[in-house]
């Protein structure tokens, strides 16, 4: 089974080219930024992952992907090879994406500049809603609550 599934943030906004020819198909290219699970001597690491999408998925990205966002894809590996102009050989491995969707609300990829769905009416019975889109739980509701 050959299957992945990655999380991270765009390092620059996609590259959409298309095929030329009668049916032309949209191809995007990107590279997330992972970030590793461990930490080396305390500072952050990641992996940088080439990702490739066709037809729909490369229009999606095209349209709606830039640098800094997160996402989260699904895919497969796929490795390759070519010769460069030089005669030399170059390895290639490439995630083909299947899946993709945001994994971030859009006002934490505007750093909550839009932060106007953000409201304060717990005067009114209502509850708070953080810039991220989750509701604040007042206080005193917790024995109501199925877990703790």
């Amino acid at each position: 089974m050959n299957k992945v599934i990655l999380m991270g943030r765009l390092t620059r906004d996609p590259d959409v080219r298309y095929t030329q020819g009668e049916n032309p198909m949209a191809i995007a290219r990107y590279t997330l930024a992972v970030d590793r699970r461990f930490k080396r001597e305390g500072e952050a690491t990641a992996d940088f992952i080439s990702c490739v999408a066709f037809g729909k998925q490369a229009e999606f990205a095209e349209k709606y992907f830039r640098q800094g966002i997160r996402i989260v894809i699904t895919g497969r590996i796929q490795t390759g090879s070519y010769t460069n102009r030089d005669g030399n050989k170059v390895y290639t491995t490439d995630v083909v994406v299947e899946e993709q969707e945001f994994a971030e609300s859009k006002n934490a990829q505007n750093g909550a500049e839009g932060s106007s769905n953000t409201q304060s009416n717990t005067a009114a019975g209502q509850p708070t809603v953080d810039p991220d889109g989750f509701m604040n739980i007042p206080d005193g509701i917790d024995e109501e609550l199925p877990f703790s």
